[in-house]
């Protein structure tokens, strides 16, 4: 749900149990409430189905192109993730190690952001939403 149509939600709830005192005209005003609420749920869950497809069509395009500037640059973010990965939590403590010298160390934060853009564990997200375990609604 989103964050502005909660307030609107709850004062609108009120307002029935304020406006209608027969509980039959209170339950079908609430259930009238209950169908505009699953409506706007709907369609920000189909939005957002809608946006993950076009995302999902434009990286079977990018991938298919003959240009390696155009098909070649998430394999090549892909490797220069995973060895700035490599080095950080492998290369550089056994470095560290044997060396004795203090060598510098890689933003983790960013390195994992990367990585998790790239594994396309943003759709994670939606697939929470969907399942009604998000924080937020």
């Amino acid at each position: 749900m989103t964050p502005f149509l909660d307030p609107i939600l709850t004062l609108s709830s009120q307002l029935i149990d304020r406006l209608w005192p027969n509980p039959e005209d209170k339950a079908k005003a609430q259930l009238e409430l209950l169908k505009l609420q699953q409506d706007g749920t709907l369609k920000q869950l189909d939005a957002d189905l809608q946006l993950a497809l076009a995302q999902s069509q434009t990286n079977t395009t990018e991938a298919s192109s003959p240009n390696p500037f155009i098909s070649g640059w998430r394999p090549f973010v892909g490797w220069v993730c995973g060895g700035g990965l490599l080095y950080q939590l492998l290369a550089r403590p056994l470095l560290m190690g044997f060396s004795g010298h203090d060598f510098p160390a890689l933003e983790l934060d960013t390195l994992m952001t990367l990585l998790f853009g790239l594994l396309g564990l943003g759709a994670y997200r939606t697939a929470e939403k969907v399942k009604g375990v998000a924080r937020g609604q």
